[in-house]
């Protein structure tokens, strides 16, 4: 019978909540920016840069993705790592599918072997799709990929196995198109211009923090957080005022660096990035203060958002 409905009109939008999993280091907020064309996630060579959950919406043809970025899984030695790992799980809780991102650069260790079966104990009431992600093969060898993907096999029952490149955007695309056909059938979730729910004021801390941690080494990084203390604007500008907590007196030094050269050279990285993202001028001041031991108080811990 003729119908006035084409199949393109007839088919029903689908929507859902894709959590984003894996030890730290992986490329997971890489892979977020990737998929969303926006970088929206701070990246670094540096464990656990990411420490709460981001979210980012793909707005598909045929489907809105909610893409659930979160901390790395790993063994916590501090609040803020517990904090860390919680939000990774109960994220995982939440979301209709999920993405187990690991390294093409390495074996299985005993990091992954935890993270998928913490997945595998997550999932076990919902049982969710689990695509399996190996990142990073744009800088091994072919022949070791399929070695890898046979290694994992059998460690889930995996919907989907895809090699990718989160830096180069290799299978991308790809991996966007499988995860439409899985995800369930609804409205979307949100408008058609969201791409983060992140507020302009987390976004201005974590780009911060980014500089910070592709500026110092050793244990500095997992000391730093970033608390914006004002953020006005005033027509196509605007005034941010940062504070940089570090728990002793010789992170402090490090960050501000040699006559205060380290700290200007991350405020001016940082303040161009934050203009290109807002689409604003940006004037921005930066302290560094010493507060000892913040990533075992919790009424710290709560006042930065983790």
């Amino acid at each position: 019978m003729p119908s006035d409905v084409s199949e393109e009109s007839a088919r029903a939008m689908k929507s859902g909540m894709v959590a984003i999993i894996g030890r730290p280091n992986v490329g997971k907020s890489t892979l977020l920016n990737a998929l969303l064309k926006e970088k929206i996630a701070i990246v670094s060579d540096k464990p656990q840069t990411t420490r709460t959950r981001i979210l980012g919406v793909v707005h598909h043809p045929e489907a809105q993705i909610v893409l659930l970025d979160t901390p790395g899984l790993h063994k916590p030695q501090h609040q803020l790592n517990k904090r860390m790992v919680r939000t990774a799980l109960e994220t995982l809780r939440e979301a209709d599918m999920a993405y187990v991102v690991v390294d093409a650069t390495a074996p299985p260790g005993a990091a992954d072997r935890l993270v998928i079966e913490q997945v595998r104990e997550s999932i076990a009431a919902s049982g969710i799709p689990v695509f399996l992600l190996i990142n990073k093969v744009d800088v091994v060898n072919k022949s070791r990929v399929l070695p890898l993907i046979e290694s994992y096999r059998t460690m889930l029952p995996w919907a989907e196995v895809v090699p990718l490149s989160a830096l180069t955007g290799l299978n991308v695309d790809r991996l966007l198109d499988l995860t439409v056909k899985v995800l369930p059938e609804g409205e979307p979730l949100y408008g058609e211009d969201v791409v983060t729910d992140q507020t302009m004021r987390a976004l201005a801390a974590d780009l911060v923090r980014e500089k910070i941690l592709l500026h110092t080494r050793q244990e500095v990084p997992y000391a730093v957080a970033v608390e914006i203390e004002q953020f006005v604007e005033e027509g196509k500008l605007a005034r941010i005022a940062a504070s940089v907590l570090v728990e002793r007196e010789s992170q402090k030094a490090i960050v501000i660096g040699k006559h205060g050269e380290r700290l200007k050279e991350i405020g001016t990285e940082a303040r161009i990035e934050m203009e290109r993202l807002f689409g604003m001028k940006v004037f921005l001041q930066i302290w560094v203060k010493v507060r000892e031991a913040w990533r075992e108080d919790e009424q710290t811990l709560t006042e930065l958002g983790y």
